[in-house]
């Protein structure tokens, strides 16, 4: 992708002043947001599966069992749906029907495939643990051979696909605004609780500062 990844079938008609096509933007939403969902349709069947995916430059990965449903539908060379969304803050008008959100949501469209080449397949997988934990493979490293036998791992290419955004304060008509009502922004973020230790862990091994200091990339 290079530049834009817009297209007849991204292009948002629903407000498309919130449309957004910039590769920058598409990139940092999906390395913000830590899950995604792929939609796909199986024996004309619908399905909407939550997952966590991984980026590296163009390229989302997915990974899960090779007995996964899902992931043997996309490797089969379904075309699919991938969406990510984060939620900024809850904006609070006058009336009830001015209630929204302010959100970054990204689709990508496409075709995705099985990872096989070996050198991909442990660049892809690390790619997804680093989306979660930033550091993490500094300490448990890359995955062995068995774990990349038992591991099936899907790509798909960002080259089609747009991001939708609203920014702002609600919208109430000049008719609401002397309404004796508050209005204005919640603003939400993602933010970590201290972490729970597993209770067969060792008493001298020390919580990671990855851990103490995690947070989600900042917003570009």
């Amino acid at each position: 992708m290079s530049g834009e990844a817009k297209s007849a079938r991204t292009q948002v008609k629903r407000k498309p002043s919130r449309g957004v096509y910039d590769q920058e933007q598409i990139h940092a939403i999906l390395d913000e947001a830590l899950t995604s969902t792929v939609g796909f349709v199986e024996n004309d069947q619908p399905f909407a599966v939550p997952t966590v995916h991984g980026r590296l430059g163009e390229s989302l990965y997915f990974h899960g069992s090779p007995a996964n449903r899902t992931l043997n539908t996309l490797a089969s060379g379904s075309p699919c749906c991938i969406t990510a969304a984060l939620v900024d803050g809850i904006v609070l008008g006058r009336t009830a029907k001015k209630h929204s959100l302010n959100y970054r949501a990204v689709m990508v469209l496409g075709v995705a495939r099985e990872v096989t080449d070996k050198d991909e397949k442990i660049a892809g997988l690390v790619a997804i643990i680093e989306h979660m934990i930033p550091g993490r493979i500094k300490d448990v490293g890359p995955p062995d051979e068995n774990e990349l036998a038992s591991t099936l791992l899907i790509s798909m290419n960002i080259a089609e696909a747009s991001a939708k955004v609203r920014t702002g304060d609600p919208t109430d008509p000049p008719s609401s605004l002397e309404l004796p009502v508050w209005a204005g922004q919640l603003p939400l973020r993602v933010a970590s609780d201290v972490p729970i230790p597993d209770p067969a862990l060792d008493r001298e091994t020390t919580t990671p500062d990855y851990l103490l200091d995690w947070s989600r990339p900042e917003r570009r």
